[in-house]
């Protein structure tokens, strides 16, 4: 029962909505802004940063009794830089197309703070299986922010998602035309802002 303890169910699902990442923490906002310009790298970006998350969680939690405290981030960054690197090859292996869209940040995962904050914060004190739940939550939360904007700045700006049109030609034919804007990356920070604001409108407890 330890596995689906009220605590556990906490961990995994709070930072999907009362504690996320971006929108409530407001931690990892550049890689949300400069990646989801569509949804294919939104996408592959998040499930990137949830595996690193939950594995880097689980190895740091496992060696947290044997890390001196001193060089406690040097290993967290050797840990994290080996699995983004192992990340980075698979998706050159089996999605080059959509590698060559993340560019560099997929590399920046390594520095993300969201992933430095709960290897830092939560798994240093925590057991491995608590941790696992932990970098799952947070890499989830992270994750439906960016597949959000991604799908709504592709969809408005393109007319497209995933590449394939949505939007039918019958509507260009009687005017309507594609917001150019939506995909110039300050519209990423205008739709998150959007998020936030309706994200608080909902839940009183995150209004100051």
């Amino acid at each position: 029962m330890g596995l689906i303890s009220e605590k556990n169910k906490f961990v995994l699902f709070n930072p999907l909505s009362k504690d996320n990442p971006i929108t409530v923490q407001m931690l990892g906002v550049c890689s949300a802004l400069a990646v989801t310009s569509k949804l294919e790298p939104s996408l592959v970006m998040a499930m990137a940063v949830i595996v690193v998350m939950a594995v880097a969680n689980v190895i740091i939690s496992l060696m947290r009794n044997t890390i001196p405290n001193r060089i406690r981030i040097i290993v967290q960054l050797v840990v994290v830089a080996a699995l983004v690197t192992i990340v980075s090859e698979v998706l050159k292996a089996f999605a080059y197309d959509v590698s060559k869209q993340l560019s560099v940040f997929i590399g920046l995962i390594i520095t993300n703070c969201i992933l430095m904050g709960r290897l830092e914060a939560f798994a240093l004190a925590n057991k491995p299986w608590p941790s696992f739940l932990d970098g799952i939550g947070n890499g989830l939360g992270y994750g439906i922010i960016l597949v959000i904007v991604g799908f709504f700045r592709e969809l408005l700006g393109s007319g497209t998602l995933m590449d394939y049109q949505i939007i039918p030609e019958i509507c260009y034919e009687w005017g309507y035309a594609n917001n150019g804007l939506m995909i110039l990356p300050p519209m990423a920070l205008i739709v998150v802002a959007c998020i936030i604001w309706f994200q608080r409108s909902k839940d009183k407890s995150l209004q100051e």
